[in-house]
């Protein structure tokens, strides 16, 4: 059993989340923090809890959901985990920093690659990996069957979808990823979003206006 705790970080109010087995493992998806008020709000609750941290995940490699992984991998020798198509990123992740006036501890570097199909094992837990891209390339989503939620990044928000302006975004292909992948799943599904609250897929199916079916 999976209990979800959700942080937001950075300028960009990016979501964080700490993904807690009943084993007290946990996994850390999107390790956005920035500064060193965040750093240690992340780390005094995982030693609060008493978590072992087994995991560093993430669901694409834009620069403001991966400013805390060096910091992750410092604290809890977690190498940060990636879908390989994410690599114009990460290769590119000074720079991006600079253009939104934030900074890494150390440049992004990813060193372990997931894929479509993957399961991650936490504890008596497991996810699924979902390849989908549009919003970016290297956009995964990882999904418990068994508690029916789904965490997607910035592939769908609360009545909208992750923009499609960016470099390798487009928005036939995000739509596709949406449509084939996270709208097969039940309705009742939690999705936790990159940025801002929760929603399901049956209330994004039906009000969606970019790719609701309502």
């Amino acid at each position: 059993m999976i209990s979800v705790k959700t942080f937001q970080f950075n300028p960009f109010q990016t979501n964080t989340f700490i993904l807690i087995d009943d084993s007290k493992e946990c996994a850390i998806i999107d390790a956005a923090c920035e500064n060193d008020q965040e750093k240690r709000q992340l780390k005094d609750f995982i030693e609060k809890e008493g978590l072992n941290p087994v995991r560093s995940l993430f669901t694409h490699c834009h620069v403001d959901h991966t400013l805390g992984s060096s910091f992750v991998e410092q604290t809890w020798g977690l190498a940060p985990e990636v879908h390989a198509s994410g690599k114009f990123f990460w290769e590119m992740s000074k720079e991006f920093a600079s253009v939104f006036n934030v900074s890494y501890d150390t440049p992004f570097k990813p060193e372990i690659f997931l894929k479509e199909g993957d399961l991650i094992k936490l504890g008596h837990s497991e996810l699924e990996i979902f390849y989908t891209p549009g919003h970016a390339d290297g956009s995964i989503c990882f999904w418990c069957k068994a508690q029916d939620f789904v965490i997607v990044g910035d592939v769908l928000f609360y009545g909208s979808i992750g923009r499609t302006d960016l470099p390798t975004g487009n928005l036939e292909i995000l739509s596709l990823s949406i449509r084939s992948k996270l709208f097969t799943l039940k309705d009742k599904t939690i999705v936790y979003c990159g940025h801002g609250p929760e929603t399901s897929i049956g209330f994004e199916k039906l009000n969606n206006p970019y790719v609701g079916e309502g």
